[in-house]
């Protein structure tokens, strides 16, 4: 945890009305209790401890000498250290800086925001291992992009190890899964890099990938239960971004790649070093509020509730149309990220530093519309961002495939951005279930996206040996986010600042079951 207090002292002269107006407690980046003696203690926000104190020196009539002091501890682990330098900047000027949630987190909110941030990192990591490494690894055991494809597709059939996962989480709690789920599978990653051929390295990433798809499910669940109303989508952003920093480290050992034929297999162990260190921070990682509320001990106290809860369909309106928006998305997405690397290695002459140069000028931009995209998806709504980011992210990535030279980075600059948008889209699958149901109705969700996305890659690598030409593939694939733009914008509802008790009504509110 980061547990180092911070200090800062301001120094300046004010008249009786400033004077006045700053010892009001405030409410802005954080919430103010008056204690006595100019000195202000924490209400509300996302600290462990702070406390504000204001010396006045009166120098002569309507002139003051004020000392302002800030003592203060981010609840935040490990980023504690980037977000203390920015809350030093913000508290001076008494209003919500730009960077902050809509709604502002407390101390325990801020504290799991930032577990999971942590483990979301090495989420992205083991998702992109593959993606990253499957050219090289092809091309030491002598296989085509069919081959590629066809491993690729199969992988996705961990989606079953992820079903099971989240159907445990949803009876036995969030927290001991997630944690159980990390570990094993940053192990079955790391055995991948004794693979002695193709396929072995398909079956450890079929169960590696299984892991990580249902942790990342859970990360977001986790989330969504513990933020406020007005901030779930910052918080996916937040996570999205923590996603792409864990892709983007696969990205930058990458050029290990270059040094031998089987360099490839470095990017696999990568994980393992920093396990040790995760384990020390998510041993504070609390169980989500919502589930423990929803247990079958306090459903037992709410018999009408539970009845309401046991005549929910399994299979409904919004499951099928979450599940199909992500089956179609995720038929042109999945190929368009696993075969980048092929594309730019056979079609375009790249090698592996020049890959890591590419995807991170192109790419590494995008983190701000990810950002953006949360923060007015909570203050504008999901629907409108969503449908922009399916929109313009997928005909901009379709011409990076035609093109090369310096319109093909500019295009896949643009599509990244514009495609960052759709993180919109990841706040709905948590907001839309029970909380008896939440981890489950993810699963099938991802378990249809995955079978877009296998769906895409076969699709894609028949059709690009059959064309010799990634941009006609891909070009042919774009129906399906197109089509997933229309029912977002037409079917979706928008949640933006509901709670989930009022999206979901039987679920009992933490708060009612605390009382």
């Amino acid at each position: 945890m980061f547990k180092r207090d911070k200090y800062l002292k301001i120094t300046k002269t004010l008249d009786d009305k400033d004077l006045a107006a700053l010892r009001e407690p405030r409410d802005d980046l954080v919430a103010e209790k008056f204690v006595g003696d100019d000195r202000y203690e924490l209400l509300h926000g996302p600290f462990s401890k702070y406390e504000r104190h204001i010396s006045v020196r009166n120098e002569s009539e309507n002139v003051n000498r004020v000392v302002e002091s800030f003592s203060w501890r981010l609840s935040i682990p490990f980023w504690g250290i980037f977000f203390s330098f920015l809350i030093g900047k913000a508290l001076p000027k008494r209003s919500k800086p730009w960077w902050s949630p809509p709604d502002r987190l407390d101390e325990r909110s801020a504290r799991i925001l930032g577990i999971l941030a942590c483990i979301q990192v090495i989420d992205g990591y083991l998702g992109s291992v593959i993606s990253q490494t499957i050219t090289f690894a092809a091309d030491e055991f002598g296989h085509s992009s069919s081959a590629q494809g066809i491993t690729l597709a199969v992988i996705r059939v961990g989606v079953l190890i992820s079903l099971g996962v989240l159907v445990i989480a949803d009876k036995k709690g969030r927290r001991n899964i997630l944690l159980l789920t990390l570990i094993l599978a940053v192990l079955a990653t790391a055995l991948g890099s004794l693979s002695p051929n193709f396929w072995f390295l398909g079956g450890t990433q079929l169960i590696a990938r299984g892991l990580t798809t249902g942790m990342g499910i859970l990360i977001g669940v986790i989330a969504a239960e513990e933020l406020p109303k007005g901030s779930r989508a910052y918080g996916v952003s937040m996570l999205s971004l923590s996603a792409a920093l864990g892709a983007g480290i696969s990205v930058w050992v990458l050029p290990i790649a270059d040094l031998s034929q089987k360099g490839w297999r470095v990017v696999y162990l990568v994980p393992l070093l920093f396990l040790p260190a995760l384990m020390r921070i998510s041993k504070n990682l609390p169980e989500s509020l919502r589930y423990k509320a929803n247990s079958i001990i306090v459903q037992s106290k709410t018999s009408n509730m539970q009845s309401r809860k046991e005549k929910e369909p399994f299979i409904n309106r919004r499951l099928l149309l979450l599940a199909g928006v992500g089956f179609l998305l995720l038929v042109f997405a999945a190929p368009a990220s696993q075969f980048q690397n092929d594309f730019l290695r056979e079609h375009r002459g790249y090698s592996a530093s020049g890959i890591t140069a590419y995807w991170l000028l192109t790419s590494t931009p995008a983190g701000i519309a990810i950002f953006l995209a949360g923060r007015f998806a909570d203050t504008h709504g999901r629907k409108k961002i969503a449908t922009s980011g399916l929109l313009g992210g997928t005909l901009f990535i379709v011409l990076s495939y035609y093109s090369s030279g310096l319109l093909m980075w500019a295009s896949h600059l643009f599509g990244a951005v514009l495609g960052s948008l759709t993180v919109a889209l990841g706040v709905y699958g948590p907001e839309l279930f029970s909380t008896k149901q939440r981890a489950r109705s993810n699963g099938v969700i991802v378990a249809f996206g995955v079978l877009g996305s296998a769906s895409g890659l076969l699709l894609v690598g028949y059709m690009t040996d059959f064309f010799d030409n990634y941009g006609h593939a891909f070009a042919l694939v774009a129906a399906g986010p197109l089509l997933a733009a229309l029912l977002v914008i037409s079917k979706f509802p928008e949640t933006a600042r509901v709670e989930l008790e009022d999206l979901n009504p039987g679920d009992v509110s933490p708060k009612i079951s605390e009382s």
